[in-house]
C-alpha cells in the first residue's frame, strides 16, 4: 500500500513542528499537495504551484521555487524533502538506447531504459521504460527480472522519480514522447502506487505525456484489470500472453495457474476500453516452445471477437537459461498467419539487447548474482 502522506501531514499539524522524518513530496498528487499547504496555513494555489515545480519543472530544491515566499520555502525545508534518484550506472547501446541503474534511498536498485525511435519523417523521438518493483514475484521463466525474486514495492515517488531523473539527462529541447511501464516488476501487483504514478505522469500540468502515450504492461492479473482501466481511462494496456494453450503458458507464466487463458481473455472482453482503444497482447517468442504455425492458428482462434493487436517479441537472450530466439523467418511466418486470420500483428524491434536493456532483460545484476550465481554485467 502506498505510504499515506496525509497522515504525516496531520502529524505535522497536530504537533506544530516538523515531523522527525520529513515527508517526501515527490510522489504526492495535486490534491495531496493542496492539503499539505492547507495544513501549513497556505492557500490552495500554493499546492498547485508546488505540483508544477516538482513535475513540470523538475526542481529538486525548495530554493528554486521562486514564486513561493522565502518564509514558506523555509517551512517546507523543515517539514518535507524532495527525494531524487541517484544514478548508479549508465550503459549505452550501439543502437542509441541508454539504460540507467538507479540507487534508491534504502540502497535498493532498479533499472529504466531510454529508447530512441524515429518517426516517419526521420525525427528522433524518445520513449522511457520504467520499473514498478524491485525485482518481481511473477516468476516468468524467460525473464531476467524473475531471477532476482521479489524484494519490495516501489512508491509512486520512486516510479515517477525515474521519469524525472531520466528527463534531466535529455538534451535541451528533447522530451519523452511515450512512457511504458514495462521495466522490472508487475505493475498491477503494485496497484495503488502504479495508478498514482500514472495519474501524476499524465496530469495536464506535469509535462509528462498524454494518457494515450502511456502504456502499462501486465502479466495478466485478471482480478485487477477492470479496476485499473476504470481508474486511469485512456491509458494503454498491454497484457502478456506468451502462449496459446494453458499447458505451455503455465510453464512460462506461473500466474496462469490462477488465471488461465480462458479466465484472462473473458475478463479482457469485458473491459471498458472505449471505441477507439485496443488491448495489446504481448507474445514473447521462444524457439520450439510457442512459435509454431499451429500456435499461431490457436492464438488467432483465442482472440476472435476481441478488439486487439498482438505484439510479437522475439526472445532477448541472457545467461543461464536454455531458451533460444527464433529466426526472423519463423517470426514473420507466425505474424502472417495472424494477419490472415484478421488479427492485427506487429513485431517489436528490440533495442539495447547488447547492454541487457531489451524486453525481459532488466535486473539489478548484483541481486541476480547473489540469488543465482549468474553474472550478467
Amino acid at each position: 500500500m502506498e505510504q499515506d502522506g496525509k497522515s504525516k501531514i496531520a502529524t505535522y499539524h497536530a504537533s506544530v513542528r516538523p515531523p522527525s522524518q520529513p515527508v517526501d513530496l515527490v510522489g504526492m498528487d495535486e490534491e495531496e499537495l493542496v492539503s499539505l499547504c492547507g495544513e501549513m496555513g497556505e492557500p490552495p494555489y500554493r499546492g498547485r504551484q508546488i505540483f508544477s515545480w516538482l513535475y513540470a519543472q523538475g526542481v529538486s530544491e525548495f530554493s528554486r521555487m521562486t514564486n513561493i515566499s522565502k518564509g514558506f520555502r523555509a517551512k517546507l525545508g523543515e517539514a518535507a524533502r524532495l527525494e531524487t534518484l541517484e544514478l548508479d550506472r549508465e550503459s549505452k547501446s550501439s543502437d542509441g538506447t541508454e539504460k540507467y541503474l538507479w540507487r534508491l534511498r534504502d540502497g535498493a536498485r532498479v533499472e529504466s531504459v531510454r529508447i530512441p525511435m524515429k518517426n516517419v519523417n526521420g525525427v528522433m523521438r524518445w520513449s522511457l521504460c520504467v520499473s514498478t518493483q524491485v525485482g518481481c514475484a511473477m516468476g516468468c521463466a524467460f525473464c531476467l527480472t524473475a531471477k532476482m525474486g521479489f524484494i519490495r514495492q516501489l512508491s509512486a515517488g520512486e516510479i515517477v522519480g525515474q521519469f524525472l531523473a531520466a528527463r534531466n539527462l535529455l538534451a535541451p529541447g528533447e522530451r519523452f514522447h511515450n512512457i511504458v511501464f514495462m521495466g522490472m516488476g508487475e505493475p498491477l501487483d503494485n496497484f495503488d502506487a502504479t495508478v498514482k504514478a500514472v495519474r501524476i505522469l499524465t496530469h495536464p500540468q506535469a509535462n509528462g505525456v498524454s494518457p494515450r502515450r502511456l502504456t502499462v504492461s501486465t502479466v495478466g492479473i485478471a482480478s485487477r484489470l477492470k479496476d485499473f482501466v476504470s481508474a486511469v481511462p485512456g491509458v494503454g494496456l498491454a497484457v502478456s500472453l506468451h502462449a496459446a494453450d494453458d499447458e505451455t503458458r503455465g510453464k512460462l507464466v506461473p500466474v496462469n495457474r490462477k488465471w488461465n487463458l480462458g479466465a484472462l481473455l473473458d475478463e479482457c472482453r469485458e473491459l471498458p476500453m472505449g471505441e477507439r482503444r485496443r488491448i495489446t497482447f504481448e507474445y514473447v517468442m521462444l524457439r520450439g516452445v510457442n512459435d509454431s504455425g499451429q500456435d499461431a492458428k490457436t492464438l488467432s482462434n483465442l482472440l476472435k471477437g476481441l478488439k486487439c493487436k498482438v505484439n510479437l517479441i522475439p526472445w532477448n537472450p541472457f545467461p543461464g537459461v536454455a531458451f533460444e530466439r527464433p529466426g526472423d523467418d519463423r517470426v514473420e511466418a507466425f505474424r502472417r498467419i495472424l494477419l490472415s486470420a484478421g488479427v492485427v500483428a506487429t513485431t517489436r524491434v528490440s533495442k539495447g539487447s547488447d547492454i541487457l536493456a531489451a524486453c525481459g532483460q532488466l535486473a539489478d545484476p548484483r541481486q541476480v548474482t547473489e540469488k543465482t550465481g549468474l553474472t550478467t554485467s
